[in-house]
């Protein structure tokens, strides 16, 4: 697939735990006031608050192209299940993307490919879209070695995921290496690239849209050096800054 016949461009980042209430809302104010800007660039841009906001960001949201995303999801719409949030409620609420399997749940919460892929078909089987996150958790020194070890390691993340999801239905993976997430810098370019250009011949075929984002240590000047792997970037930390975003959002649009 090249990159003329890709899908739509897009942009998005998570808050996580880093906000308090009032943060948060003004966040999503700032984000909602870089709509036009996205539209124009042909980029759909995404923000995925607390469960906490997500109501009042949907309220803010309702009027924009902005698209609201939540945290995690559990694989059952309704049950005993103290603590965990449905989907169906999710939907509901306004939420359109789910993020899961992200490297902090499966580090610090054991999460396996097998309870991610049962969440990304309950997302799907609610309208949502699972934004699936994978990558490897060691970096090779040796290049080959290195887009080897990720591929092996990303290949089962993947393929459960897609064993779970209708053929037809909208699918986003954030390829995200574990070794850099939080790091002083992204993963070099070339590893990206090779990387995300072998997952992408695992989703050859599908009928629904599938989306390939960059994430870990992605910022300003990132896309243009691996925008021939992947449709997007998936931000943190320097997203936090408004502006920031705002610069991604153009680079990528403009790439």
């Amino acid at each position: 697939m090249t990159t003329s016949n890709r899908p739509r461009r897009i942009v998005g980042m998570s808050m996580k735990m880093y906000f308090d209430l009032d943060h948060t809302i003004r966040y999503i104010q700032g984000v909602y006031e870089l709509d036009g800007l996205a539209w124009n660039h042909r980029v759909d841009l995404f923000v995925i608050p607390d469960f906490i906001t997500i109501m009042e960001a949907a309220r803010i949201l309702q009027p924009s192209h902005v698209i609201l995303g939540a945290q995690d999801t559990f694989w059952k719409d309704e049950g005993a299940y103290t603590g965990e949030v449905s989907p169906l409620v999710l939907r509901q609420a306004g939420v359109k993307i789910v993020e899961m399997g992200h490297a902090e749940r499966r580090a610090i919460f054991g999460e396996t490919d097998e309870q991610v892929a049962l969440k990304a078909g309950a997302a799907a089987r609610n309208g949502l879209t699972p934004l699936v996150c994978i990558g490897e958790r060691t970096h090779h020194n040796i290049a080959s070695a290195a887009v080897g070890m990720a591929i092996e390691e990303c290949k089962p993340q993947v393929t459960s995921v897609l064993s779970t999801i209708p053929d037809d239905v909208e699918v986003i993976f954030a390829y995200e290496p574990v070794w850099a997430i939080g790091a002083a810098a992204p993963a070099d370019a070339d590893h990206v690239v090779n990387v995300t250009k072998e997952l992408r011949k695992l989703m050859e075929g599908r009928k629904g849209t599938t989306r390939i984002m960059y994430g870990g240590s992605a910022g300003p000047g990132t896309f243009a050096k691996i925008a021939e792997g992947v449709d997007g970037l998936f931000l943190g930390r320097f997203a936090h800054n408004i502006h920031n975003l705002k610069q991604v959002i153009t680079e990528v649009g403009g790439a």
